[in-house]
């Protein structure tokens, strides 16, 4: 029987996402086995993504497993994957759409219901991300902010810790791995008000070019309209020249009518006003120029 070598980060969300495929490739009847590889990304903590030098911090070295046939598949949270893959490499297949939305997480202590997203004045709130540090900044010009690095629990357990007023998280990781927010407010970040990342709650199954059985198999498990909005908000990001250290949301959705529905934000800076624009076609022809026409017009 055809067995699948699957790479996969150590964390409990990557292992989530590896488990999700092997179950996804059991569910047509593939054999699979997990390959544990540690990137750059989780070994450096004490830097914000916009101080580490480059892309591809969290897949580097998940790609050249690949290249060098260790692995037949990596798997990634999309978000985090570049738009330029290294040559030899593509994506064979997606997955459906997980809740795209960032939520904010807040201690009790520090909830305020009278104010905007429920938070006391000059709050303190923990991220890393260029994109949730510009559109918060939009919503709550008191805001304190902090980078904040680690896994998804790390990062509740920092908040709980008291070190932090509130947290930003991407809802998909949160509801994954089924964690207790017992004594904290969420709060749900609508992707119309606060644009999520090109790709968020997307997960990309990374093969080799020429590995023509694998990119078969995976084209079973593949999902055509994720990926048909997904390009379009990855499309956005690579004329940018950006990575997931941009401050940069894109969010596009097929309504029941196949029309599609675009919600960008953008800043090229913290200190420079964040502009938002929303962008309606029964096509994706050109789509992703436009929205990129229009974040970059002054």
């Amino acid at each position: 029987m055809y067995r699948i070598i699957i790479g996969t980060r150590g964390s409990d969300l990557a292992l989530w996402q590896a488990r999700f495929l092997q179950s996804e490739l059991n569910r047509i009847g593939i054999a699979s086995e997990l390959k544990i590889i540690k990137t750059r990304g989780d070994q450096i903590q004490n830097l914000s993504f916009d101080k580490i030098e480059g892309k591809g911090f969290f897949t580097k070295e998940l790609e050249i497993e690949l290249l060098d046939n260790q692995i037949q598949v990596a798997v990634h949270s999309m978000k985090d994957l570049p738009t330029n893959h290294p040559p030899g490499l593509v994506i064979g297949g997606v997955s459906h759409r997980a809740n795209p939305q960032d939520i904010l997480l807040i201690r009790d202590e520090s909830v305020n219901n009278d104010n905007d997203l429920f938070l006391k004045a000059n709050p303190i709130i923990g991220t890393s991300s260029a994109r949730r540090k510009a559109q918060i900044l939009d919503l709550r010009t008191d805001t304190i902010l902090r980078d904040i690095r680690g896994n998804v629990p790390t990062r509740i357990q920092k908040l709980r810790d008291g070190q932090f007023d509130a947290i930003l998280l991407a809802a998909a990781g949160v509801e994954r791995l089924q964690l207790d927010l017992s004594g904290l407010k969420r709060v749900n970040l609508h992707p119309r008000e606060f644009v999520p990342a090109p790709a968020q709650g997307i997960l990309a199954f990374q093969c080799h070019e020429e590995n023509l059985e694998v990119r078969r198999i995976l084209q079973k498990i593949h999902h055509p309209a994720v990926s048909s909005c997904s390009n379009v908000e990855r499309s956005v990001l690579k004329m940018m020249d950006g990575g997931c250290h941009l401050p940069l949301g894109v969010h596009c959705y097929m309504d029941k009518l196949s029309n599609y529905h675009c919600h960008g934000a953008y800043s090229k800076s913290l200190d420079t006003p964040l502009k938002r624009i929303n962008i309606s076609q029964s096509t994706t022809a050109g789509l992703a120029e436009k929205i990129f026409n229009e974040l970059t017009n002054e």
